[in-house]
């Protein structure tokens, strides 16, 4: 029904804009043209002998030649071609009939103009006083050619120069003064601008670009303080016969929908199941240059020996190890056929592909052979950061506080390399103990882009149409725009979750302990650093308590309610690797916990991604 719906719309809006008349301009102001082709002219524009002098604003002059060139004239007298207007972004493209515009700048006075000539940097658009010399070839060899104006030259042999000082640099032997230049910009004679016959010029005032954006009409109003104001154009009245064949070419754009929309229903369901194959084919299409190595699906069997060894079990697919050609191992994650329809793929490549960190984990190679898609990652020995940090099996593989801190650190580095390091940010969005793996010198590495965003480093915040991350790790903005935007703070949450689990040796939550008042951890800490209290924890000196004191610091300072009272990851760098005494306690983030949860949903039950 919404394709019948659109398609309808779609040839009804074609059918009446096809047979409308042309809007109708107050005043007679309507756009005009000095012939076929030649650039559109209306306000703050004004065509001499076409349109009333009240349809332009001052200084705005147009003209037609006796070719029906469009002349635009500038103070004192003159007159430039014009090529094109953008209304939109208020430019107008000029050049010289006879290909040298600097023969009119004797007659030029940019002041009194209501135009700026354009250019890349304000130094070429600034005005200023010129002395032009002819001078003989041989003052080149002397001087060098760089200020020259070849067009400007009347006889062979000679060329002008200018120059904006004194004459000090001026060889007046084969040199002689010609003209002085007031107030002209520098891009007119520079080097740079010299050799091209098109020139932009701009306009700040009349700011009519807001009008044209919105599709709308720009005139002149003395009552408003802008002088000017948008207006809706208005359309003529369409007569009987008009109206009868619009109803006409409706009713039967409709029928003609409908029978479209049939046939396109019937090919929806096979067309949405390749179009996951196509995305992920134009995508890798377009990686051609970044990619990582491709392999078959045979290639994978082989590598894996027909999957013999399983890792592990995710929510996107099962976890394999495999052997290279040159017996380098390898883990391979075989992604389900019918899970994610191919975003978990695409954000993998996209994002792991062009990362090169020590604290990322690296993507050797990828398979999509029709629907069988896997990801090849380097072979971490040493399993999750989760296995060195809650002891659910009773096995003690506490890796010490040093080492403790050096992976915080390694993380940090790695979290701070994606937000700005890379060309575009990367958003990871679950930063979580099992997705940090960990190599054979317990050097860390973030791992599983799954849920990755890349988003432009100028972008404050990104859109998102459900929550994603792993409860217990996604920050409060995530869950409920209350708390604010998301951003790449997100992370910075979940980061500072995971270290206070690193610190405490257990979830965050946690519904087995003795004692409910500990069952949210991170508050349970902060009140017992708020009073100077121990940790609790197996510390054996006073290094390992400073270390141990820092970590949580940090974590607190991270898992802030509020975005903007979150440390980026380059501060969180700075505090780990500066002296604990140089830290401060952050404010309490669970002052007004009551508060704060009113603001989450009512419904907790969000698509998110559990451990």
């Amino acid at each position: 029904m919404v394709i019948i719906l659109f398609h309808f719309f779609l040839l009804y809006t074609a059918a009446a804009v096809g047979l409308a008349p042309p809007p109708t301009y107050p005043n007679g102001c309507q756009p005009t043209r000095c012939k076929r082709g030649a650039p559109s002219v209306r306000f703050p524009f004004q065509l001499k002998g076409r349109q009333h002098e009240n349809c332009g604003s001052p200084g705005f002059n147009l003209s037609c030649d006796k070719k029906n060139q469009t002349v635009l004239e500038l103070p004192k007298s003159v007159k430039l071609l014009v090529k094109r207007i953008d209304y939109v972004k208020q430019m107008i493209q000029v050049y010289a009939e006879d290909g040298c515009v600097q023969n009119q700048l004797p007659n030029l006075t940019m002041s009194s103009s209501p135009l700026n000539i354009s250019t890349d940097s304000n130094y070429y658009s600034e005005l200023g006083n010129f002395t032009l010399f002819e001078c003989s070839d041989g003052d080149q060899s002397d001087y060098g050619n760089d200020k020259s104006i070849r067009c400007l030259s009347s006889k062979p042999g000679f060329y002008v120069k200018y120059t904006d000082s004194d004459y000090a640099s001026t060889d007046l032997l084969h040199c002689r003064k010609t003209i002085d230049l007031k107030e002209v910009p520098y891009a007119l004679l520079s080097p740079y601008w010299t050799g091209s016959n098109n020139f932009y010029f701009n306009w700040s005032r009349p700011a009519c670009g807001y009008c044209e954006a919105r599709h709308q009409g720009c005139r002149r109003n003395d009552t408003n303080p802008s002088g000017l104001e948008c207006f809706v154009i208005p359309i003529k009245h369409m007569g009987a016969r008009t109206k009868l064949m619009i109803s006409g070419i409706s009713i039967g754009s409709f029928f003609l929908a409908l029978s479209l929309s049939v046939v396109l229903y019937m090919h929806h369901l096979h067309k949405k199941e390749k179009d996951a194959q196509r995305k992920i084919e134009q995508f890798l299409e377009d990686y051609k240059a970044l990619k990582p190595s491709r392999y078959s699906y045979a290639d994978i069997k082989r590598i894996t020996f027909d999957f013999k060894e399983k890792l592990g079990q995710g929510g996107y697919g099962t976890v394999f190890k495999g052997t290279l050609s040159n017996d380098v191992s390898v883990a391979v994650k075989l992604l389900n056929n019918f899970k994610g329809n191919g975003e978990e793929f695409i954000n993998e490549v996209s994002s792991m592909g062009r990362i090169h960190h020590v604290n990322v984990t690296r993507l050797v190679g990828f398979c999509a052979d029709g629907y069988n898609r896997a990801l090849v990652y380097e072979y971490l020995p040493n399993e999750s950061l989760e296995k060195f940090i809650f002891g659910d099996k009773g096995e003690n593989h506490f890796l010490g506080w040093e080492k403790l801190h050096e992976i915080a650190l390694g993380i940090a580095k790695g979290i701070e390399y994606l937000h700005q390091g890379c060309e575009q940010r990367i958003l990871h969005f679950d930063i979580k103990p099992h997705n940090i793996l960990l190599d054979q010198n317990f050097n860390p590495k973030i791992s599983d882009f799954g849920l990755a965003k890349l988003c432009s480093k100028e972008q404050s915040a990104v859109s998102m149409t459900a929550a994603r991350g792993t409860m217990g790790y996604i920050a409060p903005e995530v869950l409920s725009r209350n708390f604010g935007n998301v951003s790449y703070k997100s992370d910075v949450y979940s980061f500072g979750m995971m270290l206070l689990e690193m610190v405490g040796g257990r979830k965050n939550i946690d519904v087995k302990v003795e004692h409910m008042s500990q069952v949210y951890f991170p508050e349970w800490v902060y009140n017992r650093l708020d009073k100077g209290e121990a940790l609790g924890m197996s510390i054996e000196n006073e290094e390992h308590d400073k270390i141990a004191k820092k970590l949580t610091i940090v974590g607190l300072w991270c898992i802030q309610w509020y975005p903007v009272d979150r440390p980026s990851m380059k501060s969180v760098v700075q505090m780990l690797e500066g002296e604990v005494e140089h830290l401060t306690v952050p404010p309490n983030p669970f002052a007004s916990k009551d508060e704060m949860r009113a603001k989450l949903p009512i419904n907790r039950e969000l698509p998110t991604i559990s451990e």
